[in-house]
């Protein structure tokens, strides 16, 4: 049987021959991605914020909330594979942070974690949404933190994935990078520059055909300037004070191959947070829930089950 990936690549092939492929790929790449939305029966929606701006976000599912924030360089179709298997289960609502993807890229803010936290706070009330669950991937990890910190009694868990936002952990591949040749391999300024993030954010990459990760290159591109400017920021931002013995019944998740945060984080929030678990994922990077969705979806669902199991 043919994956839908190899679908997509056959498709892209067949333009070749025809020609005009590069005109045609931005529409087969929106059309992958609105398939992919359409499995996981999400929508795009927008929510104006009280001070003018806007959060572009996905929206599927019935239940009990929860709020999935993407990290550095990310948006909210980081986690449009894994809510495929959510999305039965719970309502499950994944903003654009701003600065990222289609919401609001305001260049003269704040973009720490805090401040973040504060702008998902003023999301979730406009939507209305109450007490939620939460989960982040890397800079989402830890300003989902610091909103757990911020507003506690308002967050019923957390879930973790290869969070950032604890600077004192030990240093990673990325980190040496960046000391040692003052190069981040994390920001873009061409289409190689995004091919080659593929390989180093994840250990299993899925397969997306080149033209079309070259279309999905271009926001990332557009945007150089906001995320030079949201990575000094958060750089050696920390929000391990601030979560310190915070007793949110919390899922820590991380990718073993992890080059950007290093694998030995997930034990240190194990000690940040006294209602914790840890998984550790073999042969995975920074991003399980799309390196393994499925993986990721049922480890989390299992320990949704056995919140109450929690010592408190």
């Amino acid at each position: 049987m043919i994956s839908r990936h190899h679908a997509i690549a056959f498709i892209l092939a067949a333009c070749a021959v025809l020609g005009g492929c590069s005109s045609l790929a931005p529409r087969v790449t929106d059309a992958a991605i609105s398939f992919e939305r359409g499995r996981a029966e999400l929508v795009r929606k927008d929510v104006a914020l009280a001070d003018g701006l806007h959060m572009a976000y996905l929206e599927g599912g019935q239940g009990e909330p929860l709020v999935l924030v993407h990290g550095f360089g990310g948006n909210k179709d980081n986690f449009t594979r894994v809510a495929r298997w959510l999305t039965p289960h719970y309502r499950v609502i994944v903003p654009d942070l701003l600065g990222f993807g289609e919401s609001s890229h305001p260049q003269d803010v704040s973009y720490t974690y805090a401040a973040q936290a504060e702008r998902l706070h003023a999301f979730v009330r406009a939507l209305a949404l109450g007490n939620a669950h939460f989960g982040g991937n890397s800079m989402g990890g830890a300003i989902v933190l610091s909103y757990a910190a911020q507003y506690r009694g308002e967050v019923s868990s957390l879930w973790l994935l290869d969070a950032a936002g604890v600077p004192e952990a030990p240093a990673s591949e990325l980190r040496k990078i960046i000391e040692g040749t003052g190069r981040n391999p994390l920001l873009v300024a061409n289409e190689d520059d995004f091919a080659r993030l593929f390989s180093f954010a994840m250990s299993a990459p899925p397969y997306i055909p080149r033209m079309m990760v070259n279309v999905m290159a271009r926001e990332r591109i557009e945007n150089q300037a906001v995320e030079r400017r949201v990575f000094d920021q958060i750089a050696t931002d920390s929000v391990t004070q601030q979560v310190r013995g915070l007793t949110t019944p919390t899922l820590i998740v991380w990718g073993d191959e992890d080059r950007v945060l290093h694998v030995g984080t997930a034990e240190m929030l194990h000690t940040l947070l006294p209602r914790s678990r840890v998984i550790v994922m073999q042969h995975v990077g920074h991003i399980p829930m799309v390196e393994r969705p499925q993986q990721s979806a049922q480890d989390y669902l299992r320990f949704r089950s056995e919140l109450a199991t929690l010592p408190n």
